[in-house]
């Protein structure tokens, strides 16, 4: 993987031409039946295609019979018109076939393609989330999208050609020996040297399509970012900075194309020069043939039409190539998510019912890079079943690693987390997360009404259930306020409704889920003062028979939190309620308190 995890190195996949081709062909292999029908209907139609220049110097052997040989006798129409009728019937059977072979490899292809866009959205629910970190979302989507066309692409325009063009070379050859050896071999000269060039160009343009690929993945990351975050671009003035990225990136695209194109496109032109240069050959020694009555002027004829039928597959697969190159590689960066590390498997194991809600961390070690220095080392704490915890400390602290670690989104390297003494490791992380709710800061709403998105946590729930929820959350206000109220839609950016307001549309959503662990990881740090007051009262409603952990930054939110715990370092420093810890003379909850509320000032250089 390239540095900036844009796509594969060139020197890293570029050579895998071979193996990653045998396995995008692989993944056919559940269609082979239609595979199969396809290649039974091409052998059909391609037989029938093969004969028809071997018919038609039938044909000119009776006119040269009637008007050269036996002009006496003169040309017999009978049997020129049996020959042609054949010939045309030939050529009508063989087009039928093939379209029949192209419906059945259509199917085939596209069947495939489903199930590997099945596959790789399957995939990408198995990963861990330390896999999303360590890649650009544009990359992934155009992994995900642009790739997977390009395969679809390549696989459809392809298969049948190169089906077609190996089964008519093969039936040519054929043919060809059996109208005359001599000049099969004459033909077959320059079939090594199309191979060889062929080898050679492609084998430098490869590296080029995976350039050129990886390249596609850094501009569609860098628009992603650019346009997902455009507000900040003006309100910063980095529109030129932007610009200038985009430009960078668009040219290393267009040299990346450039090149790749410009290499495969030699292909075609220089076996075409080698297979004239053959055909002048053919036509040389098939003359010479001719006049020693070697060989009737109809197998010339013939001879010829197979030498251009010789001539135009081979071009046809080597004009392929470059879209090959390019499939393939697209094929290798859909590949390396395929085989990326999946998060642990689940064991089968099952919560207590009915759940109390007792946690406990128990000499929990954690790390994001086990390369690094640990975050959270011998982390122990205990929280009673209905309690309200919350979470306090300075940034970096691992507030939210701790329920990041609860909620499964990363596992812990030692030591273990249990609900009511079930280690959490031991049950699906489903049934883990059924039972748990999570408002998150950063709001998530998707392009649907309001009501569609309070029901995301449970898709069963009435439509009173609904505004139940929204009440509860204080979403029942500025939502009356709306013209279509409930049925109001969120656009794709959320952007009609403020940051404020899309935090308590998830706030209600948890509402709505009615867990029995709460996780609030700074949920009302985009709501105004008063509205925040009156979704506290809702939270302690809401937590009074739960247990609820709450993070946040702004301390008098969590005055009443039954428990408040304070980290440092990834460590649990201090333990206790409000007025506990305030009473601690030089304690960090009192540091944090003071810094907050007394506009502590800074006594030294937090750089020196």
């Amino acid at each position: 993987m390239s540095e900036n995890g844009a796509g594969p190195a060139p020197n890293q996949r570029a050579m895998r031409f071979g193996p990653s081709l045998r396995r995008l062909v692989a993944e056919l292999s559940p269609n082979k039946v239609l595979l199969l029908l396809a290649v039974a209907f091409a052998v059909i139609s391609v037989l029938l295609m093969v004969i028809g220049p071997y018919l038609l110097g039938m044909a000119t052997d009776v006119v040269w019979q009637g008007a050269v040989v036996d002009p006496a006798a003169g040309i017999d129409f009978t049997r020129l018109l049996q020959v042609l009728a054949v010939t045309g019937g030939s050529y009508l059977a063989a087009s039928l076939f093939g379209f029949v072979q192209g419906v059945a490899l259509n199917e085939a292809v596209q069947r495939t393609i489903r199930t590997f866009r099945e596959r790789i959205e399957d995939k990408l629910h198995r990963l861990p989330l330390s896999y999303f970190d360590r890649h650009q979302r544009g990359d992934l989507l155009s992994r995900v999208t642009n790739d997977i066309d390009n395969v679809s692409q390549v696989m459809q325009q392809t298969i049948s050609q190169l089906l077609n063009a190996l089964l008519t070379v093969l039936g040519v050859v054929i043919m060809m020996f059996f109208i005359s050896p001599l000049l099969a071999l004459v033909a077959l000269v320059s079939i090594p040297l199309m191979i060889v060039v062929t080898a050679l160009i492609g084998s430098r343009a490869q590296g080029r399509f995976v350039d050129n690929w990886a390249a596609t993945g850094e501009v569609n990351a860098q628009v992603e970012e650019a346009y997902s975050g455009f507000q900040l671009v003006r309100v910063f003035g980095r529109e030129a900075e932007v610009r200038t990225e985009f430009g960078r990136r668009n040219d290393k695209l267009f040299r990346a194309g450039f090149v790749s194109q410009a290499l495969s496109g030699l292909i075609m032109p220089v076996t075409m020069l080698i297979g004239n240069f053959g055909y002048v050959a053919i036509a040389v020694v098939g003359g010479i043939q001719v006049v020693s009555n070697q060989l009737s002027i109809g197998g010339v004829q013939a001879f010829i039409q197979y030498s251009r039928q010789l001539t135009q597959p081979l071009s046809q697969i080597a004009a392929m190539s470059n879209l090959l190159q390019s499939g393939v590689a697209s094929a290798e960066r859909i590949f390396e998510i395929l085989d990326a590390e999946e998060q642990t498997p689940d064991r089968q194991g099952s919560l207590p019912s009915p759940l109390r809600g007792e946690v406990r961390f128990e000499h929990v070690d954690f790390s994001y890079n086990p390369e690094t220095t640990e975050l959270i080392t011998d982390l122990n704490l205990q929280l009673l079943p209905g309690q309200q915890v919350a979470i306090v400390g300075p940034t970096g602290a691992g507030k939210s690693t701790v329920v990041n670690l609860l909620m499964r989104f990363y596992d812990v390297q030692a030591g273990m987390i249990t609900i009511d003494g079930t280690d959490i490791a031991s049950v699906p992380r489903s049934a883990l997360r059924s039972v748990t709710g999570m408002v998150l800061q950063d709001s998530w709403l998707f392009h649907g009404t309001i009501a569609e998105n309070i029901r995301y946590s449970r898709p069963e729930a009435g439509d009173a259930e609904v505004r139940a929820a929204a009440t509860a959350a204080y979403v029942d206000r500025f939502v009356r306020s709306l013209p279509d109220g409930y049925d109001t839609m969120i656009s794709e950016e959320a952007d009609n409704l403020s940051a404020g307001e899309k935090q308590l549309v998830t706030i209600a959503r948890a509402f709505l889920a009615d867990p029995a662990i709460l996780i609030l990881d700074e949920a009302t740090s985009s709501v105004d003062t008063r509205t925040e007051v009156l979704v506290q009262h809702a939270m302690a409603r809401l937590s009074s028979s739960r247990t609820s952990f709450v993070i946040a930054h702004r301390l008098s939110t969590i005055r009443e939190a039954d428990l408040i715990v304070v980290m440092e370092h990834g460590q649990v420093v201090e333990q206790g309620t409000h007025d506990q810890l305030l009473a601690l003379a030089d304690g960090a909850y009192r540091r944090l308190y003071n810094a907050q509320f007394a506009g502590a000032a800074v006594t030294e250089d937090p750089q020196a």
